[in-house]
């Protein structure tokens, strides 16, 4: 099947017009064009292209597609059933980009007016493009935006009303204070507090609860993983609202900040990578095993809404979604074997609050 061409610098007449790249870093939108046609990707920082589209043809549409325009890696020319505009129309105007809260999809506006919209799910080995105002029908380079901007439309309404609250002088505060009220209520009082970002969005804190309630060891806990919602959720969840968002959390009777490790490795991890976390799922520890925070012999981790004998930290919302905390666990090489082959459901009954608890853990 035909496809659209890696984006990149290229010196056969083709102009890049616009490159945009996500708040996080993980996704830049690449709008290209030549004398014939525009067309948008949707890079990683490799290169690669995850979602592309057809804006617009500026010469009159052929009567089917070119396949000798795609073999020679040009933005391709819709064929004139599939466009509003047969004799072609002039070059874009001025674009903006709105990106979705999570990062992986992008709308983009000519002259404030919808244009098209690439969604985290575009994927052109797939047939799957985004979707063009141009576009009539479906073709392999795009999907009419009229048939579905009736589903699309509240998806950036609240893009564009998250970005607008974000940049607010005193949302982040605002924020954390709520998330670091729940935890008083949740686990205690509040000890150190550790920058985990790094000047990069997300920003993420670090909580610690030391050891009080009877309890001998301390509880740590991300502050603002919840604040956007994870990629690519909507990819395999039939509810992202009730799974979009978490906070990572860990108990040790060690020195808090080792534990802490772990939470600065994964707390910005689904908007770097582009993917999610949730229940049940694990991460191989990226360092040499003896650096393992939690001590010897383990080899990762597993990601748990809830064990025995570990608070319960739900009862938290934030954007009128659930916000979930998942416990990471210690798992040896052959338990993150075990996942990996069987799913996580053998594995729990092995599992208990000890492993993070006990002080020779």
């Amino acid at each position: 099947m035909a496809t659209f061409r890696s984006a990149g610098t290229r010196g056969d007449g083709v102009e890049v017009v616009l490159t945009d790249v996500n708040p996080y870093g993980s996704r830049t939108l690449v709008v290209e064009r030549d004398e014939i046609s525009s067309v948008a990707y949707l890079c990683a920082p490799t290169g690669e292209v995850h979602g592309a589209v057809w804006l617009a043809n500026h010469v009159p549409a052929p009567p089917a597609i070119d396949l000798n325009r795609l073999n020679s890696e040009l933005p391709p020319v819709t064929p004139r059933a599939n466009t509003r505009h047969p004799s072609g129309r002039p070059p874009l105007g001025t674009l903006r980009p709105l990106w979705f809260e999570e990062g992986d999809g992008v709308a983009l506006y000519e002259n404030d007016e919808l244009l098209a919209v690439i969604p985290g799910w575009a994927d052109m080995r797939r047939a799957m493009p985004g979707y063009s105002r141009d576009a009539v029908g479906e073709t392999p380079f795009a999907w009419s935006l009229e048939e579905a901007r009736d589903g699309l439309a509240p998806r950036l309404d609240r893009a564009r009303a998250y970005w607008e609250w974000r940049s607010g002088d005193g949302a982040w505060a605002s924020f954390q204070q709520f998330v670091m009220g729940h935890l008083d209520r949740a686990v205690g009082s509040a000890g150190r507090f550790w920058d985990a970002g790094g000047g990069r969005l997300p920003t993420v804190g670090i909580t610690e609860r030391p050891p009080e309630r009877g309890r001998r060891h301390s509880i740590l806990s991300t502050v603002g993983m919840s604040c956007q919602r994870m990629p690519t959720v909507e990819q395999y969840i039939d509810r992202p609202d009730a799974y979009a968002r978490v906070e990572l959390a860990v108990a040790t009777p060690r020195d808090p900040r080792e534990a802490a490790r772990l939470l600065v490795w994964l707390g910005q991890y689904p908007w770097h990578s582009v993917t999610w976390l949730g229940h049940g799922h694990t991460a191989r520890w990226y360092h040499r095993p003896e650096t393992f925070p939690l001590g010897p012999g383990y080899g990762g981790v597993i990601m748990l809404t809830a064990l025995p004998g570990l608070p319960d930290l739900s009862g938290f919302t934030f954007g009128g979604d659930a916000v979930q905390w998942l416990w990471l666990l210690p798992v040896t090489e052959d338990e993150l074997r075990l996942v990996a082959a069987e799913g996580h459901e053998p594995l729990i009954p092995r599992l208990s609050a000890a492993r993070l608890t006990r002080a020779t853990a």
